[in-house]
């Protein structure tokens, strides 16, 4: 019997491709990717724009390999960094397979949702509309299928290549349908990444990113939109030590001495934190150096974003 399931499998064309996933922020999209991974790749936090960068997740199972990205969640801000974090997650379309718009069906649709559908809607490749958070009961579900008729101009049932999906990135509630249907969608071609690879994320973003989540967590409403790390060294200290240098900037003094804490102590249980999930990540004992500054207004600076990895 085994040896008929294997020759199913091997009989069975390998499929290959990108999925791109869009939505507002706080909407769920890396931890529904962390959940499919199976493990942390992309920080969480209940605030608003946690993702910077476009993550990728890859997973590969006998069917074949799913390249995902997750995006910037599109906030329609009016600084530069938020501009650019739009077209981040919108450029993602250019490549992808197949794209994923996740929602928070226990939330109301708002002008992010409309501009996004409004994109979404010309897209050439399938879409599945991903209604997240279903374990929260889905109270405004009925709004974002009424969004997408409105877009298009036909009922979700008659829309090609379109699939309305209810889910739960927490619970993992037909997190599993969510992958046949992504398979069934993709073109067949070989696997890009070996099959143990399960992200491409750089080492600096990596870990400028774990500090983030930390200082998010920490700090919550008090200066989080205006917080960037940017990695400057990592280099063996000595045996079994890593050393990594890392700079937080804030966009005031301010905000600074908050972040440093009295007597610094905020600083060292960020620090304190971002240790004890780098040394298992990283296989190696660290030493976190960590600086505060304070640079004016750098979310509107094109060439400071540029420096921090942030491009256009």
């Amino acid at each position: 019997m085994m040896d008929e399931v294997s020759q199913k499998h091997s009989e069975t064309p390998s499929r290959c491709g990108f999925v791109s996933i869009i939505g507002r922020p706080n909407v769920g999209k890396s931890t529904l990717l962390n959940t499919i991974i199976g493990e942390k790749i992309a920080i969480v936090s209940k605030v608003p724009q946690t993702t910077r960068n476009q993550i990728k997740g890859i997973y590969t199972d006998e069917r074949g390999q799913i390249i995902f990205v997750d995006t910037p969640g599109v906030y329609l801000g009016k600084d530069k960094l938020d501009q650019l974090l739009i077209k981040t997650s919108f450029a993602t379309l250019e490549d992808a397979d197949c794209v994923i718009h996740l929602v928070d069906s226990s939330e109301q649709t708002g002008e992010e949702e409309e501009e996004i559908v409004r994109r979404l809607s010309t897209a050439r490749v399938p879409v599945i509309l991903g209604l997240n958070k279903i374990d929260l009961k889905g109270h405004f579900l009925p709004r974002y299928i009424a969004l997408w008729k409105k877009m298009r101009g036909c009922p979700v049932t008659e829309m090609k290549s379109f699939l309305l999906l209810p889910l739960s990135g927490k619970t993992k509630m037909n997190v599993d349908k969510l992958l046949d249907a992504i398979f069934e969608f993709l073109p067949e071609g070989p696997a890009l990444y070996s099959p143990d690879t399960v992200t491409d994320l750089p080492q600096k973003i990596a870990i400028g990113d774990i500090i983030r989540e930390k200082l998010l967590t920490i700090m919550r409403d008090e200066v989080p939109h205006s917080i960037a790390v940017h990695v400057e060294a990592i280099q063996p200290k000595k045996k079994d030590v890593l050393f990594i240098s890392a700079i937080i900037f804030v966009e005031r003094d301010s905000q600074k001495e908050i972040v440093i804490g009295k007597d610094g102590q905020i600083i060292k249980k960020i620090g304190t934190l971002a240790r004890k999930e780098l040394e298992p990540l990283l296989g190696s004992r660290i030493f976190l150096e960590l600086h505060v500054k304070s640079q004016k207004k750098w979310r509107d600076n094109l060439s400071f974003l540029q420096e921090l990895g942030y491009d256009d």
